[in-house]
């Protein structure tokens, strides 16, 4: 009976150990899993806090139903009547810029009545579909901020492509790789020679095909509804923990990782005692497998430790309704860098899930930190409390004390996927070669969201049966 070990108890370890468990009792493989987390909880960043009536995420809020993955583990675990789709607010989302919040327009007409961008910069973005543009750079690994300034201008990367890398990356567009943040995007340039073009075909093609009941993915971006539970995004991770029982083995701290030729794989711990396995799979973060991967392949330890993380720092608000004079229908709202301002955006939680917040109550999370504001993760509460409502007042005019605060801080929140990340992963995947029955999974690597790790678990899991 092969012995596997998993290391790391976020959602990318317990999705892999569950999927591997099941799949091998399909396959008819007795196999002998173990996953070991060093903290005394399972779930990673996963983590939902209640207090005072509130629910508060203190990592990922949902995720999008627009992709399988999740959605399928959902049903294959038996949580999926448990699930709660975010409501319609969801769907408006803002910039604030020069001094307003301003809805994201949905389509051609509210674009260009938008004030958002001003009207040179709709111009320049109308020039996108002509031949007047230059190309991708054939072999250049071009960052989003290079890709935002060729195809839309300088203000559209300003005011929609940096607040957006910001909100899904806490990113930099100055550093982050187009091909390795968003592969879509650069697929769509390649195929259609320009985004309003692709926009413009596959509007068609989605036409074409839903008359022949078919499904085709917009132009635009994966799309969806944010999903979640009552109780919290927690309850995911807490069912896969549960369902795998005795095979999640917390408070286990893995420092290192060793072969001795053709023996099996030793996996010590932090309190000195040593495991065998014929298969190892790291779903914990490229640093912390760096770490354990040092005495093995030195090469590998080195590249791995060149995939950046990013800091942030979650800030959970809750007021009175009536202190609040502004509509909150909507996602809430996101804040390009040139504004100046302390927070990366704010969202409106208890709009998007009317139970995040007692009756009556709002519950607010803003964002602080991020690859371009590194320092902030080091901020005292006090301190990083009193940028958020300086912030808050001049977004959405509110001048009241919070009654509930939370504050959470993430050193090292976000992998950054930097010019080169392409390259990296190619190099990790030769060298794994010299390593049969060692697999890397994780969000580290290609993708961030839950839907990706639930996708990069279910190839590893695939692998592991392979070997």
């Amino acid at each position: 009976m092969k012995k596997i070990i998993i290391i790391g108890g976020g959602i990318s370890g317990l999705a892999t150990a569950w999927l591997l468990r099941n799949k091998a009792l399909a396959a008819g493989k007795e196999l002998a899993i173990t996953l070991l987390e060093k903290e005394e909880r399972s779930g990673g960043k996963i983590k939902s806090i209640k207090a005072d009536g509130y629910t508060c995420e203190w990592g990922p809020n949902g995720f999008l139903d627009s992709k399988p993955q999740t959605l399928d583990l959902c049903r294959a675990i038996g949580v999926e009547n448990n699930l709660h789709r975010s409501n319609d607010n969801a769907r408006k989302r803002f910039i604030f810029s020069g001094g307003e919040l301003h809805q994201l327009p949905d389509g051609g007409p509210a674009f260009f009545k938008s004030r958002l961008i001003s009207w040179p910069g709709k111009l320049r973005l109308a020039m996108e579909p002509t031949p007047f543009i230059a190309s991708a750079p054939a072999g250049v690994d071009e960052t989003l901020a290079a890709f935002g300034r060729r195809r839309l201008g300088q203000e559209a990367l300003d005011k929609l492509i940096a607040p957006m890398v910001s909100g899904i990356f806490a990113g930099d567009p100055e550093t982050m790789s187009l091909v390795s943040c968003f592969p879509r995007i650069a697929e769509l340039e390649r195929e259609y020679g320009g985004l309003i073009r692709a926009m413009i075909m596959l509007a068609k093609k989605k036409k074409q095909d839903s008359a022949a009941g078919k499904v085709v993915s917009s132009a635009a971006g994966p799309g969806g509804v944010l999903t979640s539970f009552r109780e919290g995004i927690q309850y995911l991770s807490d069912a896969l923990a549960t369902s795998l029982g005795d095979l999640v083995e917390t408070g286990n701290h893995v420092v290192a990782v060793e072969k001795r030729h053709s023996s099996p794989y030793r996996v010590t711990c932090e309190d000195g005692s040593d495991r065998e396995a014929d298969i190892v799979i790291i779903a914990s973060p490229a640093f912390a497998a760096a770490g354990m991967l040092d005495g093995l392949d030195p090469a590998m330890t080195s590249i791995l430790c060149q995939i950046p993380y990013a800091s942030m720092t979650v800030i959970c608000f809750g007021y009175s309704r009536e202190r609040i004079s502004r509509s909150l229908d909507g996602f809430g709202y996101l804040i390009p860098k040139k504004e100046g301002l302390n927070t990366l955006g704010t969202l409106w939680d208890s709009s998007m899930f009317e139970n995040r917040a007692p009756e009556g109550k709002v519950l607010l999370r803003s964002m602080m930190g991020g690859a371009c504001f590194p320092e902030y993760v080091r901020l005292s509460d006090d301190e990083v409390v009193a940028r958020v409502r300086q912030d808050l007042a001049g977004t959405m005019g509110i001048e009241a004390a919070p009654e509930f605060v939370r504050v959470f801080r993430h050193p090292q929140a976000i992998p950054q996927y930097t010019v080169g990340h392409g390259a990296r992963l190619q190099a990790v995947e030769e060298l794994q070669r010299a390593h049969p029955g060692l697999i890397l999974t994780g969000n580290s690597y290609r993708g961030i969201g839950l839907n990706d790790c639930v996708a990069a678990a279910e190839r590893a899991a695939d692998e592991a049966l392979l070997q």
